[in-house]
């Protein structure tokens, strides 16, 4: 019941990554086996998703997640929430045993997860750190710091986590893939920059939640810009420095995605950039 209402309104785009992925390394149709355990594999990515949005929820006291009340804030919940974040998480690593136990990756992927788990896990933590720091300094706001953040928090988990999955399943090894890793992470702080622009200047109808890092005192994108450029008329100049930054950064991840040799994996890329770009939610 918990899982239904999280997911009611997500994209799911972080699962279906995996299928795509896995289809277009592939070649061709993928057969009821191959679709099904990409599938089971997409879904851990969502449940994992959704662990650490009901635990970020908590710990950045949000209102609302997708348009409703976050599920802490639900009637008979409370920080009984933090239990479901926990069962959400280690009920992937019961999924995953179950289904892939007698694959010959299944190390590889079980050392993948919990290795982006503990990455992520890492990001959490330096973006309580520097949140707390920042209430007092904020010096501390730094680009540098901001992309420890995201890359920790976000990039992992919500880009080269669901290809990386994919590779696994379609039996190559990962250390073939390096470059494609750096493109995944890069497209990952772009996500994140949009999600900070919108948190910001978004529609709270079309992006589901009502934006609150400005009084969260978190470090994001836009108080990192404002603080090094600080005078005239800092919310427009904001909106023009987006508008670069998107651009600049759609051409830079195209241009490394196209200087791949491999044609399926620039397809797949392309799938993902074209996805997030000029996103409004």
């Amino acid at each position: 019941m918990m899982c239904v209402f999280i997911h009611s309104k997500g994209k799911l785009n972080r699962g279906l990554a995996v299928i795509h992925t896995y289809q277009a390394l592939k070649g061709d149709e993928l057969s009821e086996e191959e679709f099904f355990l990409a599938s089971v594999l997409g879904w851990c990515l969502e449940w994992l998703q959704a662990c650490l949005l009901v635990l970020d929820d908590i710990m950045d006291n949000s209102q609302t997640r997708r348009g409703r009340t976050c599920w802490y804030r639900q009637p008979k919940v409370g920080l009984n929430a933090i239990n479901h974040g926990i069962l959400l998480k280690t009920h992937t690593h019961r999924i995953v045993k179950r289904y892939f136990r007698e694959k010959p990756y299944y190390l590889g992927l079980t050392e993948l997860c919990d290795e982006v788990g503990y990455q992520t896990s890492l990001g959490q933590m330096l973006d309580l750190i520097i949140t707390h720091e920042g209430k007092k300094d904020l010096a501390k706001y730094t680009m540098q710091a901001y992309r420890r953040i995201v890359i920790y928090k976000t990039s992992y988990y919500s880009f080269y986590l669901p290809v990386a999955c994919a590779l696994l399943l379609s039996g190559v090894e990962l250390e073939k893939y390096k470059g494609i890793k750096e493109i995944l992470v890069e497209m990952g702080v772009y996500f994140q920059v949009q999600d900070d622009y919108l948190d910001c200047f978004g529609d709270p109808e079309v992006a589901g939640k009502i934006g609150t890092d400005i009084e969260d005192y978190k470090c994001s994108w836009l108080i990192v810009q404002a603080l090094e450029l600080a005078d005239d008329d800092k919310k427009q100049i904001l909106y023009g420095l987006f508008s670069k930054y998107e651009a600049e950064s759609y051409e830079n991840l195209l241009s490394a995605i196209e200087a791949q040799s491999s044609s399926a994996m620039q397809e797949i890329l392309k799938a993902l950039l074209e996805k997030i770009y000029q996103r409004k939610k």
